[in-house]
């Protein structure tokens, strides 16, 4: 007999488990939406407890703070980042791939499904820091972006004179650039055309050539 064969069947969640993961999951996407609409200083707990219609004290058995909510939300995106690299060609050059993460966080943010959080708040600082979800997505994240830096800083795609943290940074200050939001509301440009003239300015420069 297989391996397979002989290892005990998963139970299958009750239907109250699935239930409470259901919820949670609405939980998320609404916070998820609240703050890439109106950011984590302007969100409250009751906004989303009325968006996905519980009460305040149901959502708290969840999530014992507003930090937590922004932790979940922020979790999730870094799953989803995660599945996107793991998806890259594999034989994709080290420019291609961080060409193809920078558009894909654009385009993330440009869709209303990136929370937008305060760079300087140290609860919601600490509560990032000692969720290991969202550290370890991090961590792994940056490394991939890092090694591929390096490497496009090697093969002379990317200035090698430039610090890699500097251009990771420049990566992940795509996920929250404002410039984005600006060209949306202008109404002149489609998302795609708002992509491609960010992508070209973060690549290319502002410099005719």
């Amino acid at each position: 007999m297989t391996e397979t064969a002989l290892a005990p069947a998963r139970a299958k969640p009750s239907f109250k488990a699935q239930m409470l993961q259901a919820r949670e999951d609405a939980i998320i996407a609404a916070v998820n939406r609240l703050l890439a609409e109106k950011g984590f200083d302007a969100m409250t707990v009751d906004e989303v407890a009325a968006e996905v219609g519980i009460a305040k004290a149901s959502l708290y058995k969840h999530f014992p703070s507003k930090e937590d909510l922004a932790c979940a939300a922020m979790v999730r995106v870094m799953r989803r980042a995660q599945a996107f690299l793991a998806g890259l060609p594999a034989d994709a050059s080290p420019l291609e791939s961080i060409k193809a993460v920078a558009r894909w966080t654009m385009e993330v943010q440009l869709a209303g499904e990136m929370p937008s959080l305060p760079s300087q708040n140290s609860t919601l600082r600490a509560t990032l820091m000692n969720s290991a979800d969202y550290m370890n997505g991090l961590i792994e994240i940056s490394d991939r972006l890092g090694a591929w830096i390096e490497a496009a800083q090697r093969e002379g795609s990317i200035n090698p004179g430039l610090p890699p943290l500097a251009v990771l940074y420049t990566l992940y200050a795509r996920a929250c650039d404002p410039v984005l939001e600006f060209l949306k509301t202008s109404g002149q440009f489609s998302d795609a055309q708002i992509v491609d003239m960010v992508m070209s300015t973060c690549f290319e420069g502002l410099q005719a050539r």
